[in-house]
Formats: structure tokens, C-alpha cells, sequence
């Protein structure tokens, strides 16, 4: 048998109750990961722990808004398992929906302080912790096609993903010297229990909703496609990649929907 791809090391997943984050905590640990599962779901990331076995992973509640409470998860990692490689900041929101003529500037507000600062501040803290260390980790960040291309999903949202993009290239070009990758994800829509409450929509209609307008036919795209590349990043396999925004999304970001074939 070959050998696990992340064998002996240490991830944090942030957002791993349930949906992508579930999913990658999963495959992480079969593939041989010491994991430490984050997220403000008490009770989900614990049903998740115990599914999976406490030999591997350990559940531990942050809410990524808070700097401190990113300040001690990376903390308990360190003194848990006494390393980190992977950081899998995966945590975010899908915010209000309105249109911008009534733009809710205190929800947009939240959405930035989950999916931009609080990725900056798990990506300040687990790239102390690999520099300090001296170890050439990986940090992988999930964005959305939403990052390239306006009107595939709210206003904040859209804004958010944008900005994290950003944040990922600005940290690459710092973190290479110290050996360090730093990449994105961006898929298509999943029907994630966050996608379903946002929309309130059963994962079903969702996913029927993606592929009515999905570039790439025959396929649904699910939770466990994003947590495949998140493995493929986070492991040795993609030694030289950084600064990517991986696009898992079929093609949709790069087609001409305006034209029929």
C-alpha cells in the first residue's frame, strides 16, 4: 500500500462541523493527519470527533472573529500535538442577501470580520507557529468562484471572497521565504448545510439549481470534490504551489455563458 499522503502531520481545520470542513477532516485523517477540529458548532464538532476516533482528532471551539480565540486554538495544536503543518482556514459565511440599494452594512460588516479577518488572523498565528518551528507548512484558505466573478453570489459575500484572494497572494509573498505555500479554493456551488439554511433550500434543490447551470456536465459537485483539493495542497504532492486560487467549478469561471453552443 502506498504511503498516507499527510502521515505525521498536524492540520488545524477551522469550520469543520460540518459541510467542507466535515468532509476534510474526514479525509485528512485517513490520510494519516493528526487534525485539530475548529469551529462554533459544539455539538456537530464533537459528533464529528467521535465519528472519526479521539486517536486522531480533537475538537476544539473557536469563533474566528474573535483574534484571541484563533490566538489559543493555535495554541492548544501546539501544546496538543506539538507541531502544525496544515492550516485548512475553511470557516465562513454566506451574509445578507439583499442588493446594494439596500445594502446591510453592519451584516456586511460580519461576513468581513468571518471571512477576511478571521482568516488573516488563523493564517498570522499558524504561519508563527511553522516559522517558529522552522517548518515548511501549508495554508489553504477556501474562497469561492464568487471571488472571480460578480453576480454568482452576494454582495458580501462576493466582496469577502475577493478580499481573501488578496489575502492569499499577500501572504504568499511573505511566507515563501520561509518556505511556507499559501493557496485558495474556489468551488462552485456545494450544497453545504450553510448553503441550504442561507437559502433555505433542501440540498437537492441546490445541487439541482448548480448543475442546471454548471459548465461541466454529468457530475454534481459535492463537499468531498473541495476536500480532495484541500488534500492535494495540503500535501507534499503540490510542493510547488503557491499563490494559486484553485478553481474546482468545472470550468464555469472561464466560459462565456452569454453564448449557446
Amino acid at each position: 500500500m502506498s504511503k498516507p499522503r499527510l502521515e505525521g502531520k498536524v492540520a488545524l481545520i477551522t469550520g469543520s462541523a460540518s459541510g467542507i470542513g466535515e468532509e476534510a477532516v474526514r479525509l485528512f485523517a485517513e490520510n494519516g493527519a493528526f487534525i485539530v477540529a475548529a469551529d462554533v458548532q459544539d455539538e456537530l464538532g464533537l459528533q464529528v470527533v467521535a465519528s472519526i476516533g479521539t486517536d486522531k482528532v480533537c475538537y476544539h471551539h473557536c469563533d474566528v472573529r474573535d483574534e484571541k480565540q484563533v490566538e489559543e486554538t493555535v495554541s492548544y495544536t501546539l501544546e496538543k500535538y506539538g507541531r502544525l503543518d496544515v492550516l485548512f482556514s475553511n470557516a465562513g459565511i454566506i451574509g445578507p442577501l439583499g442588493g446594494i440599494l439596500d445594502f446591510d452594512i453592519s451584516g456586511f460588516d460580519n461576513t468581513m470580520a468571518t471571512n477576511v479577518r478571521g482568516v488573516a488572523a488563523t493564517i498570522k498565528y499558524a504561519a508563527r507557529a511553522m516559522v517558529d518551528r522552522n517548518i515548511r507548512g501549508s495554508i489553504i484558505c477556501t474562497a469561492s468562484v464568487a471571488s472571480s466573478l460578480g453576480g454568482t453570489g452576494p454582495h458580501a459575500y462576493t466582496i469577502s471572497k475577493h478580499a481573501l484572494v488578496g489575502l492569499v497572494r499577500a501572504a504568499c509573498s511573505e511566507l515563501g521565504a520561509y518556505g511556507i505555500r499559501v493557496n485558495s479554493i474556489s468551488p462552485f456551488g456545494v450544497a453545504t448545510p450553510l448553503a441550504c439554511t442561507a437559502y433555505h433550500l433542501k440540498p437537492d434543490v441546490v445541487e439541482a439549481n448548480t448543475c442546471s447551470i454548471a459548465n461541466l456536465k454529468g457530475i454534481v459537485l459535492k463537499a468531498g470534490h473541495i476536500a480532495e483539493a484541500a488534500l492535494f495542497l495540503a500535501s507534499d504532492e503540490s510542493a510547488y504551489i503557491s499563490g494559486h486560487n484553485l478553481a474546482v467549478d468545472g470550468g464555469f469561471t472561464v466560459v462565456n455563458h452569454s453564448c449557446s453552443t
